[in-house]
Formats: C-alpha cells, sequence, structure tokens
C-alpha cells in the first residue's frame, strides 16, 4: 500500500504536505516572526508604510487642516515655499506635449531625477507611491484567499504603454495620462472627494486581486516603467549574500512585487555574485524581512561579498 494513503479516516500524507504549504504560502514570513520576533521581521514593511503615509499626510494637511508644509501633490510641489519637486514623468509627457515646463519645474524635475538615478528609480513604486498600499492589499487578500490563476500580460507591456502615454502626449498636446493616471486620481480624491477616482483606484485592487497577481505594478503601470528606467545605476541595492543558507521555502518570491529579480542573485543563475541589479527590484525589503534564514540584506552596488 502506497505510504501516501492513511488509516481509515485519516487525510492522505500528500494532502496534509499540500494543506500545509498552501498555509505557509498565504502566510508569508512566519519562520522569520519565530526567529526574530513580530517587528523585527516587519521592519522594512513598517518603515515604508510610514514613508508613503508621511508623504501623503504632508500633502493632505494644507487643504484639510490649513497647515502648509508642501503645496501641491507628487507631480509638482512647493515644500515650505522654497524646494520645488517636479515628477520627472510629468517634464517628460510636457516636453513630449510640446510645453516647455516654467523654470522651477525644470529644478524640481532635476532635483528628483537625481535622486532616483543615485538611489533607485523603483524607489518611488515602493517608498513613495500610494497606489502600492492598495496592490500590496490585494496581494495580501489574494494569499490569504489562496487565490490562483489568471493570467498577467507580458512584462514589456508597461514600457509599450509608456511609449504610448508619450506619443498621446505628443499628438495631442495635452498631459492626457494625468486626467486617468491612478497616482493623481487617488490624490485628488483624497482632497476634492472621490467620484470617478473610486472606479479607477478600485479597478487597480479588483485587477491585482482577481486577474493578475501583482498586476497592475509589475505588468501595466507607465509610471513605474519610467521610473525603472532610472534604476539601473542605483547604489542601494538588495543582497542575498548568505545564499548558502537558502532552504527553498519560496516566502521571498510570495512577498516580491518583482519575484523575477530574485532569482539570478539567490540560485547564482547567470551571475556569480549575490546582488540584486535588475532595474525593476523596487528595494522594498519585504524578501529581507520574510526571510528566516536572514539571507538578504539592503546594502549597496559596491558591496558583493557573500557570508
Amino acid at each position: 500500500m502506497s505510504a501516501d494513503v492513511g488509516r481509515a479516516g485519516q487525510a492522505p500524507a500528500t494532502t496534509i504536505r499540500g494543506a500545509a504549504l498552501r498555509g505557509v504560502l498565504a502566510r508569508p514570513g512566519l519562520e522569520a516572526v519565530r526567529n526574530r520576533g513580530w517587528l523585527a521581521a516587519h521592519k522594512w514593511l513598517l518603515l515604508r508604510r510610514l514613508s508613503q503615509l508621511g508623504i501623503l499626510a504632508l500633502f493632505l494637511v494644507g487643504p484639510w487642516f490649513g497647515i502648509w508644509v508642501v503645496k501641491g501633490n507628487l507631480s509638482s510641489s512647493l515644500t515650505l515655499g522654497v524646494l520645488p519637486l517636479t515628477d520627472p514623468f510629468l517634464l517628460a509627457q510636457s516636453f513630449a506635449a510640446g510645453v516647455l515646463p516654467y523654470k522651477e519645474a525644470l529644478l524640481g524635475g532635476g532635483i528628483v531625477l537625481a535622486f532616483y538615478l543615485v538611489f533607485g528609480g523603483r524607489l518611488f513604486c515602493s517608498w513613495v507611491c500610494p497606489v502600492n498600499l492598495v496592490t500590496d492589499a490585494a496581494a495580501w487578500l489574494r494569499r490569504r484567499l489562496g487565490l490562483k490563476g489568471g493570467k498577467a500580460p507580458d512584462a514589456r507591456l508597461r514600457y509599450w504603454l509608456l511609449g504610448f502615454v508619450l506619443v498621446v502626449a505628443a499628438l495631442t498636446g495635452s498631459l492626457a495620462w494625468e486626467w486617468v493616471n491612478p497616482v493623481s486620481m487617488l490624490h485628488r480624491g483624497l482632497i476634492f472627494g472621490f467620484g470617478l477616482a473610486w472606479g479607477v483606484v478600485g479597478g487597480v485592487f479588483l485587477y491585482d486581486l482577481l486577474i493578475a497577481s501583482r498586476g497592475w505594478c509589475g505588468h501595466v503601470c507607465p509610471m513605474g516603467a519610467f521610473y525603472s528606467l532610472l534604476g539601473r545605476t542605483a547604489l542601494v541595492r538588495v543582497s542575498a549574500d548568505k545564499r548558502g543558507k537558502c532552504n527553498d521555502c519560496m516566502d521571498c518570491f510570495a512577498v516580491c512585487p518583482e519575484p523575477q529579480v530574485i532569482r539570478p542573485a539567490l540560485k547564482a543563475a547567470g551571475q556569480t555574485h549575490p546582488l540584486i541589479l535588475d532595474r525593476d527590484c523596487t528595494t522594498c525589503g519585504r524578501c529581507v524581512d520574510v526571510c528566516g534564514q536572514d539571507v538578504f540584506r539592503i546594502t549597496t552596488r559596491f558591496d558583493r561579498s557573500e557570508s
């Protein structure tokens, strides 16, 4: 008799193991919580949430309470009446539309562009963008509900859409994308009331939940595609420097918004060093958080040591 066939009234061993595996994948990071405690196993997640909500609060305390620390939104803002900051993706659309931005916008765009070129473009997606809160919630709920299936489009779609956005700006002479950009609509909704924004933001949530895991950020968003182009030279990187301790639990793959970036560094697939150098890595730190073996850490692109 097969070893997988249990006694009368007992579930087969394969069924038990399968159920256990589904439970682990639904709640990745349990081993890390047991080994390091809940706070340490959520350190980078909590820091990201503090960053995202803190930045959002700076924009909202003005229109909500009359305390104008920052005026504007993530597209263009003025901090303390002195520091201009402009989304370089917005500037790219302006140039494509044939509209020359005013000098403060150019200065603000240069500041933001320099920051992300040095530290990593996808930092915007994981540490600043408020829509990340929506897509992370969808990914969490998808895991907890055990939803499988669905088909994500080719990851190159976001780059095609990036080009399409710029072409539309050139043809129409307008910043057409900004009227349907979920980031802009979420900001406008929080300040002026949601209206149509509920439909757009809710659509992103449902798309990630029911159709394509991590579909919006990982395959569709042209804004994320733009910022990923700034990530090639980033100094801040994730290293799998203790990859020899990996026990193949797959927790890092379960939580990573761009899981394809992990394998080359973790499994030495096509590279010898343990650094994740892929431009699509968001440096969110979730792989660091959930790994019970402490395989990952955040470091710089110059640190290629391996423990």
